[in-house]
């Protein structure tokens, strides 16, 4: 399979007000600037969208994982009010952190707004008994503090846990789809992630955690070809039901994360996909001027992911 997804490279994350995001994402949750750039390059809204739009965007890093920050002009829309997690625009960054009494005591002393209610909630074991804290940004982007306990998680989180580092990395993205089944099928026939776990995730400890009544859910863990974190996790709400994402949403809409994934064949993935009826935002495959190509789909949800050739 030629045309697979090697690796999530990171989130892009669209934001009102980047210093502000910036220094966010720094002060409470311990990422550092990787850098800093002003983009007016014709080919961007032409890859996202939006045609003469032009970008200030922030790379920032945690561990060896990133994400990118971008304000854009024009700006898009705010997130939308009285968001929960079962709306299908959902997308979240999980944090994984060493102590999660010192994580959560640092993330309230800045302005964030809780989702999950009565703090930190520790999960059953068919859930993996991490302990997790469901919040949003200053912008509304929902984030999750995640605790592995010992000799769970990725072997990277083990091999941390022993530092002084409270926050260690990005775990994961996750992201709530209309259909469990039918995103699976996507993710993995068409892009060749792998499926590395499932469960069904209920009981009094999850609907705290997502603030949401009566929750059960499938969860889907996948994984790229090459590097397994970060990966990927589909969340199918059996109940209750969300809304699906807005046919409108525009790719600087404040709601409108994306994965960057790196392919090793660009040109053979746009066919399958263009095959497959995948609806594209860009017009095939755009050059950048700094020479990467790139396409930008839709998934089946409506969820953006930014293809990129290795």
């Amino acid at each position: 399979m030629t045309e697979r997804v090697l690796r999530l490279l990171r989130v892009g994350r669209s934001v009102s007000n980047l210093d502000c995001a910036i220094a966010f994402y720094s002060d409470a949750l311990d990422f550092s600037l990787v850098n800093e750039t002003q983009i007016d390059d014709p080919a961007l809204g032409e890859l996202m969208g939006i045609p003469g739009m032009r970008a200030h965007t922030a790379t920032l890093r945690l561990g060896q994982q990133e994400i990118a920050l971008t304000a854009f002009d024009p700006p898009g829309r705010a997130y939308p009010p009285k968001s929960r997690t079962t709306d299908q625009w959902f997308q979240h960054l999980a944090i994984v952190v060493s102590d999660m009494e010192a994580a959560y005591a640092g993330l309230c002393r800045h302005f964030f707004t809780a989702i999950t209610e009565g703090g930190p909630q520790q999960l059953p074991p068919n859930a993996g008994s991490v302990t997790a804290f469901k919040f949003r940004d200053p912008d509304g982007h929902p984030l999750e503090l995640l605790h592995f306990p010992a000799g769970s998680g990725d072997a990277l989180w083990q091999q941390k846990r022993g530092g002084r580092d409270v926050f260690l990395g990005i775990d994961h993205s996750a992201i709530t789809v209309a259909d469990a089944a039918q995103s699976t099928d996507f993710y993995s026939r068409l892009l060749g992630f792998g499926v590395a776990a499932r469960s069904i995730n209920s009981g009094t400890e999850q609907v705290s955690l997502d603030h949401a009544p009566d929750v059960r859910m499938n969860v889907v863990a996948l994984e790229p070809t090459e590097a397994q974190t970060p990966h990927v996790e589909l969340l199918g709400y059996e109940r209750p039901a969300g809304r699906p994402v807005p046919v409108d949403v525009k790719s600087n809409d404040i709601l409108a994360d994306w994965l960057v994934l790196e392919v090793h064949d660009l040109p053979r993935l746009v066919q399958v996909l263009e095959f497959e009826g995948v609806e594209f935002v860009s017009p095939g495959i755009v050059t950048l001027v700094n020479g990467l190509r790139s396409a930008f789909v839709r998934d089946p949800t409506g969820h953006l992911l930014m293809f990129r050739q290795a």
